[in-house]
């Protein structure tokens, strides 16, 4: 792949073999050569798990102490009598049938989040190829097909993020943007690390996290110390 020259700037400033304190890599995110947009900043763990194997997959959810920095797009799958409780909650966009097949026929995906109510599963599992590929579909693992429709939407705004491996054995997350103070940064990623940690799968012993890096939107990465 070919890198801009902001991008190969960067590289050339970084010590690929050295592992940073978790403010240490903030603050060098920070110098890097900036760009016309507030960039979001990246987490990503190796793990030491087999995600081919059904009892190591890892999935879970947090939310972020600061947010993300990213008003989220909320949509709702609902019976009608619960429509008015996920739009005062703050719901972007509520409905059941007519949203599915907007989803369908239009590929329409206009939101950075979907919840479910258990019913509603009937109708929004017919939607797994377009939503699962995406990260978007509904999941009780991490509390986005449930009756309360409110605390989860509310949850969502918030800055709740959730995080799954992937086919790799890695998992990422944007945890904020780089206008956030060091201080915010960090104690978002530590929320993130230590969720994660807890996702960790029974039967795997030993290390968990085998490596971690952060990057920004367009920057190359930087080791962290995960433990």
């Amino acid at each position: 792949m070919k890198r801009g020259k902001r991008y190969l700037q960067a590289t050339q400033t970084l010590d690929k073999s050295k592992t940073h304190s978790i403010e240490e890599a903030i603050e060098i995110l920070k110098k890097m050569p900036p760009v016309k947009f507030d960039q979001t900043v990246e987490v990503t763990c190796r793990l030491n798990v087999d995600p081919k194997k059904s009892d190591q997959m890892v999935r879970g959810s947090v939310v972020l102490p600061h947010g993300t920095g990213k008003k989220k797009k909320v949509l709702v799958f609902c019976e009608p009598e619960k429509e008015k409780e996920a739009q005062e909650a703050g719901a972007d966009y509520v409905g059941g049938q007519e949203l599915a097949d907007k989803i369908l026929k239009e590929n329409w995906l206009d939101f950075d989040y979907c919840i479910s109510t258990p019913q509603m599963m009937r109708i929004v599992s017919k939607l797994g190829r377009i939503l699962g590929p995406r990260g978007l579909m509904p999941s009780p693992k991490v509390g986005t097909v449930t009756e309360n429709i409110a605390f989860s939407v509310k949850e969502a705004k918030k800055g709740k993020v959730d995080f799954r491996v992937d086919k790799t054995g890695c998992v990422h997350a944007g945890v904020g943007k780089i206008s956030f103070s060091t201080e915010k940064l960090k104690e978002n990623i530590e929320a993130f690390l230590n969720a994660l940690k807890n996702a960790k799968p029974q039967n795997i012993k030993g290390e968990f996290i085998k490596s971690a890096h952060l990057s920004l939107s367009m920057s190359p990465s930087i080791k962290i110390d995960a433990k």
